[in-house]
């Protein structure tokens, strides 16, 4: 089934404005949700505001906004009030400045827009969209929608040009905020750190390769409860604390494990340092072992032979 554009704007870029429609680049709609229900009756439940004073519901018509200035004060705005504060939509989209793609921390990216050409804009577009493209480039510019005021990205890809809201300097925490204790790292260490991402590295990203098993589960649960049968839940396995190992032991004892997965692939003999770190991390043993894996047992069939 052919998108169906949400809207349309134009990019202003220098004396040139590209007509474009605007496609949600995601499906919300496709995330699983619950109902509120009554269990006694299984109806639907409607959502009430109730007042913290004199508990009771309050009907919409009686609401208000305002904003707490400091702690149980509020000023007050009326309807009138707040939609002259918000920013008047202009359906343009103004490139402001260039820079390089990876200049811009994807911790910043928000809702991603999907952009085609409208009526007479597939040339300018192409223009645009090759330009930037080729200079490993994309545009900054603010873009009004919805009495709100965006900063966003336009970004090309191989198909054409995706426009990704950004968020403010403001709504972005700083990592300086963290606890991260400066911590010396090995020549060794980083040796074998690099070996086992070139093990695992791919030339490109496949969305595909990667599913929603939660989502799965539900959905396969829900068929379930809609075909009348009884869910049974599977107990999680009792696990024990994590087992700390040296991390040149784990990181060898990976290049180790990755070589071996390789079709076609010997692994190497383990050196005794991965042996330990192996033998650390193994399980417990079963407290009722098969017959077969006792000593008596081996030393059985060996008289046999």
């Amino acid at each position: 089934m052919a998108a169906r554009s949400i809207g349309s704007l134009n990019i202003s870029f220098g004396l040139v404005s590209i007509p474009v429609k605007l496609y949600s680049a995601t499906e919300a709609s496709r995330a699983i949700s619950f109902n509120m229900l009554h269990k006694a009756c299984g109806s639907r439940l409607k959502q009430q505001y109730i007042c913290q004073k004199e508990e009771v519901p309050v009907a919409r018509e009686d609401i208000v906004k305002g904003f707490e200035f400091a702690k149980d004060q509020y000023v007050i705005f009326t309807p009138d009030e707040l939609k002259a504060m918000e920013e008047v939509g202009t359906h343009m989209a103004e490139i402001t400045e260039f820079v390089p793609l990876e200049s811009v921390d994807p911790v910043y990216f928000d809702k991603a827009y999907y952009l085609a050409p409208d009526k007479g804009g597939a040339k300018p577009y192409a223009l645009l969209a090759k330009a930037m493209y080729e200079s490993k480039r994309c545009a900054l510019g603010r873009w009004a929608a919805r009495g709100k005021q965006y900063i966003v990205m336009i970004r090309p890809v191989e198909d054409g040009l995706v426009m990704q809201q950004l968020l403010y300097a403001g709504e972005v925490r700083s990592m300086k905020e963290l606890d991260i204790p400066r911590t010396e790292v090995k020549p060794a260490e980083l040796k074998l750190a690099g070996q086992l991402i070139e093990q695992q590295t791919v030339e490109t990203f496949d969305p595909s390769a990667y599913t929603d098993e939660v989502a799965t589960r539900i959905q396969a649960a829900v068929q379930k409860k809609v075909e009348g049968q009884e869910i049974t839940l599977a107990e999680a396995p009792e696990g024990g604390g994590a087992q700390v190992i040296d991390l040149m032991e784990a990181l060898r004892a990976s290049l180790e494990k990755k070589s071996a997965a390789r079709p076609g692939a010997t692994a190497e003999p383990a050196v005794p340092a991965v042996r330990k770190a192996a033998k650390r991390a193994q399980p417990a043993a079963p407290a009722e072992a098969p017959a077969a894996a006792t000593p008596a047992a081996r030393k059985g069939a060996r008289k046999k032979a």
